[in-house]
């Protein structure tokens, strides 16, 4: 089974928590940005050729900030390259506000059935806060606009514990969504990554977030309110109405090979690892050259592949069987490489464990990062 990712790094404006590859639309190449896009598809089909590709997923920056022409140009251009017929789950991010009438026209008619729209919340001034340029007018709008043109599977992220944000907010922007009937919904926490502004103002000490409790309360309350509104949790921070699961994630929990495509956009092919040039012109630059644009490889050892296994699969609420494991490295015993450590995990009350499965416990959710760096082996 095989993935794509296709990544574009274009935005109309860099939000405040974002560390993507991503860079002001104004003034880049991006048509030839989109030329070298379809040429490194090309050479990497010929390295790796594949004649199924699942799911795809084009995300970024902001796909939507493409004018209606280069987009057309490029899914035109994607479709003479890569097998779509057998595709599964075509996603395209979008922001709020981007979307036209004839922008939907021209992904309906290229294959794309699933839209991931960054709202992030329905708090108008915490939507200043983060940086975001999109209103909770523009959601409205976008989301009638998905319904008009057919497409129903669209899912949305929201963030929590943003600075100055309550429990009450949290649990407001959750019933906005569900009332705009939308099928699957991303719950991330504001996590500081380097190299950001909300980073660089936490530094400095000006970065007003909620406590580590009300955090721990936020992320409670959302679970059981979208529970009760038959969105089911089925990974730490996705929650879905049956069948609207993301199939194209789920190739990642599930550890399967996908391409990355892109600049900056990261692959996973034959057991190697890699990433592309970040700085757009040094990869528009190697593709043009006829080079494949990856400036890192990393080949992992099967120790790296049964932790990072261990790792993706229990970011399931499904966890990781025993079947799958042994399937997986040869017929390896899942209970003799980890053995202990389940047991200790099982104590803590971290980990479930029928005997056949592990997987994490409403506990468990909370201390994610400390279950997935047990299962290190060395």
């Amino acid at each position: 089974m095989t993935a794509i990712y296709l990544h574009i790094p274009f935005c109309e404006q860099l939000c405040y928590y974002c560390d993507f590859n991503k860079v002001f639309a104004e003034g880049q190449p991006v048509d030839e940005y989109i030329d070298a896009v379809l040429k490194e598809i090309h050479m990497m089909y010929q390295v790796h050729p594949n004649k199924i590709a699942e799911t795809f997923y084009i995300g970024g920056g902001t796909p939507t900030a493409l004018s209606v022409k280069q987009m057309d140009r490029l899914l035109t251009g994607i479709e003479r390259i890569v097998p779509l017929e057998s595709c599964q789950e075509f996603t395209i991010e979008a922001n709020p506000g981007d979307l036209t009438g004839d922008m939907l026209q021209v992904l309906k008619g290229h294959h794309v059935t699933r839209f991931s729209m960054g709202v992030q919340t329905f708090n108008e001034t915490l939507l200043k806060k983060i940086g975001r340029n999109h209103t909770v007018r523009d959601v409205y709008h976008s989301a009638e606009l998905l319904h008009q043109y057919g497409f129903k599977n669209t899912t949305i992220d929201l963030m929590y514990a943003l600075p100055g944000q309550t429990i009450e907010d949290v649990t407001d922007s959750i019933q906005h969504a569900m009332d705009l009937g939308f099928p699957h919904l991303s719950l991330y926490a504001l996590i500081l990554e380097n190299q950001t502004v909300f980073a660089n103002l936490a530094r400095k000490g000006k970065l007003m977030r909620p406590s580590d409790e009300e955090e721990l309360i936020m992320a409670e309350q959302a679970r059981t309110l979208l529970h009760q509104y038959g969105l089911y949790q089925y990974e730490i921070s996705n929650f879905s109405k049956p069948g609207y699961e993301s199939r194209h994630n789920l190739m990642y929990w599930n550890n399967e090979h996908y391409y990355g495509f892109g600049a900056g956009a990261s692959g996973y092919l034959k057991n190697i690892r890699y990433r592309n040039h970040g700085p757009i012109q040094h990869y528009i630059q190697a593709v043009q050259d006829g080079e494949l644009p990856i400036v890192e490889r990393e080949v992992l050892t099967e120790n790296n592949q049964m932790e990072e296994h261990l790792f993706l699969g229990l970011r399931k609420r499904a966890g990781v069987t025993a079947q799958s494991f042994s399937e997986r490295f040869n017929g390896k015993d899942l209970y003799e490489v980890y053995g202990p450590v389940i047991r200790t995990l099982v104590q803590k009350k971290w980990l479930n464990n029928d005997g056949n499965r592990i997987w994490l416990t409403d506990e468990g959710l909370n201390f994610g990062n400390d279950v997935f760096e047990a299962f290190l082996i060395d």
